[in-house]
């Protein structure tokens, strides 16, 4: 049986012009110009650049825009929205954020040559068989970019064969592989970082002290790696100033030999700050990278073609359906161009509130003044939404006097100190770091002992916690910090 009723449901839904805002102001400097640039290309009635300004004689009568395609007549389109002698109508505002001095210097690139071409260059100077050529190509570029060879010999030997057609053995792959380590950097073409290092030391002139170094890789490596000095000390009936001296040397070479080739090209992405904070006269200044306000405006043609529309005394179907397509594209070059001043405001007033909340850190630099802040402080403070924030404090750098900083690093946790005040985790992180900084690297402390010392300094915290801010600050246990 059918039944008919009526239900009441209330809902909120984003615009497109809402969720265009917040895709854009997630966007950091650089791939916001993309976006600008793709923006220009997909709608032509946007432009950039300074507009020139022409008032427009004509009173058009302002009516109500009918989207039927049937009953469109001069009158009943909007003209007068996109074609208005106002002193700032609404598709005009641009944003002159640019002076001369403001220069857009991009670094060029060199093309320069890679690290596995330079290898390859130095194999032409030995004379090898046409095999032995295949399996050295083959095995230089196996090499990754730290200089490694991180594959098993037998899997080398199988590639061969299935990709290359080279049927061979592992006697003549190790005897090629031992060539291939004969190349510049010293280390390149190692399996392990125990080889890698021993093969450095292989080149070094023969002393009293290289001897040991090489000795003490070869026969006693872990013990070396897990710094068991009294171990190394009773195992090769050494003085201290023996093994110094031998530690001296393995401290000097190179683990990652690929990492030192100057012509190693990478992709290196290089950070454009959303943001500047200086400090005049005692007083913190805040200012917006002036890329993020470009000069934007409705095409001059496009607003023409309207009035053409207008004058025109016939109107035929296809100017209508023209009609309505120039609509379309000035309702998105309007909505884009307020999306940008939108995200404007929101990125300055957003940074302006962090950049006051950490006034103290700000105008010191000393992290040991960053306040306990979360998302939901600036956010009631500004009125906006913590999802709006995030999207700020997420992508976006700001370049202060102690260097460029990621704007969500100004944001952590609080606990309570033996005071009952209120600190960030930061702040025990810096005390952390700076009291393992300061001990003695003949006997380094334990978390045990760095939580004592913390409690002792008002900041009573677990062993566990201790462990877990050292591991977040990349810091080794204590007997890996040991020094000889």
């Amino acid at each position: 049986m059918l039944k008919q009723h009526l239900q009441f449901k209330l809902s909120q839904k984003l615009s497109p012009q809402q969720i265009q805002l917040m895709k854009l102001i997630q966007l950091p400097t650089q791939q916001f110009e993309q976006r600008i640039a793709q923006e220009m290309v997909d709608n032509p009635a946007l432009e950039g650049g300074k507009e020139e300004q022409e008032d427009f004689d004509d009173n058009f009568s302002n009516e109500e825009y009918d989207d039927d395609h049937e009953h469109i007549d001069t009158e009943d389109i909007n003209i007068d929205e996109y074609l208005s002698d106002d002193d700032v109508p609404d598709y005009k505002y641009q944003a002159n954020n640019y002076s001369s001095d403001d220069e857009d210097k991009q670094v060029p690139y060199a093309s320069g040559t890679s690290f596995n071409e330079f290898l390859q260059t130095q194999l032409n100077t030995f004379h090898l068989t046409e095999e032995e050529e295949e399996i050295a190509k083959f095995l230089v570029g196996s090499i990754d970019e730290s200089g490694y060879i991180r594959r098993p010999v037998q899997d080398i030997m199988d590639d061969l064969a299935f990709t290359q057609n080279v049927f061979t053995t592992e006697e003549t792959i190790e005897k090629v592989l031992h060539i291939v380590q004969e190349l510049d950097p010293a280390g390149v073409g190692a399996r392990n970082l125990q080889e890698c290092l021993l093969l450095q030391l292989d080149r070094k002139t023969p002393t009293a002290a290289v001897s040991l170094a090489y000795r003490i890789l070869e026969e006693a490596f872990d013990a070396f790696s897990k710094k068991h000095y009294n171990k190394l000390l009773q195992k090769f009936e050494i003085s201290e100033d023996e093994l110094r001296a031998a530690i001296n040397e393995i401290e000097h070479l190179n683990p990652k030999p690929g990492g030192t080739y100057s012509g190693n090209n990478k992709i290196v992405e290089h950070i454009i700050p959303d943001f500047a904070i200086r400090i005049t006269d005692g007083n913190l200044e805040l200012t917006l990278n002036g890329r993020n306000a470009p000069e934007l405006h409705v095409s001059r043609e496009y607003t023409n073609m309207l009035k053409g529309y207008k004058e025109a005394s016939e109107k035929s179907k296809s100017q209508k359906d023209a009609v309505q397509f120039i609509k379309q594209k000035l309702d998105a070059a309007k909505w884009f161009i307020d999306a940008i001043k939108q995200r404007q405001q929101t990125l300055f007033v957003t940074m302006n509130a962090i950049m006051h909340y950490q006034e103290e850190y700000f105008l010191s630099g000393d992290e040991r003044k960053l306040r306990p802040m979360i998302l939901k402080d600036i956010a009631d403070e500004i009125n906006m939404d913590v999802s709006t924030v995030s999207r700020v404090a997420n992508s976006k750098y700001v370049d202060t006097p102690y260097g460029t900083k990621l704007i969500k690093e100004f944001f952590s946790e609080s606990m309570k100190n033996d005071q009952g005040e209120d600190v960030s985790t930061r702040e025990i992180k810096k005390i952390l770091e700076i009291t393992i900084s300061e001990e003695d690297k003949r006997k380094p402390l334990t978390d045990d002992k760095l939580a004592k010392i913390l409690k002792e300094k008002g900041y009573p915290i677990a062993r566990r916690t201790v462990a877990k801010y050292r591991e977040q600050l990349d810091i080794p246990v204590a007997r890996m910090r040991k020094e000889f």
